[in-house]
């Protein structure tokens, strides 16, 4: 894998990271936003469908 694109997808990988800490920091405190949670839960699944996407492009294909 080219050094670019393991640094866009590491980049990718530690955002999601981060979400799910901010997600489990805001579920943990007493008084919730439900809302800013669903948004964040949200954005961790489109940006997983983004790192997904974005492997699937980048890996060859493989004739058998």
């Amino acid at each position: 894998m080219d050094e670019t694109i393991r640094v866009e997808l590491e980049t990718m990988r530690a955002e999601h990271r981060r979400l799910d800490d901010e997600i489990a920091a805001l579920s943990s405190e007493g008084i919730t936003d439900q809302l800013e949670i669903a948004r964040l839960k949200r954005r961790k699944l489109l940006l997983k469908d983004q790192i997904q996407l974005f492997i699937n492009q980048h890996t060859p294909d493989i004739i058998a």
